[in-house]
């Protein structure tokens, strides 16, 4: 187990940066800069950009909240400031 403040704000950041990557990605990615090339696919009858504007990005950033919570979790036990 590694207990240093530098190792676990590297390791807290390091998360938070794929985490926006991921978000910025769905969100104006997929719902503006990628919508006519996703509108070629139709998820529930509609056009796969118009989806992720309107309800994907939305499923996306919950999912993005579980698993910021685990990982956080896990990071915090790696560097034993974990709450009991």
């Amino acid at each position: 187990m590694e207990n240093n403040s530098t190792g676990y704000w590297k390791a807290t950041l390091g998360l938070l940066t794929k985490i926006m990557i991921v978000w910025f990605l769905v969100s104006y990615g997929a719902g503006i800069l990628f919508a006519p090339l996703l509108d070629t696919i139709k998820l529930g009858g509609y056009p796969l950009g118009f989806w992720f504007a309107q309800q994907g990005s939305i499923y996306v950033f919950i999912a993005l909240i579980f698993f910021y919570a685990k990982r956080m979790g896990e990071i915090d036990r790696k560097f034993d400031v974990h709450e009991d």
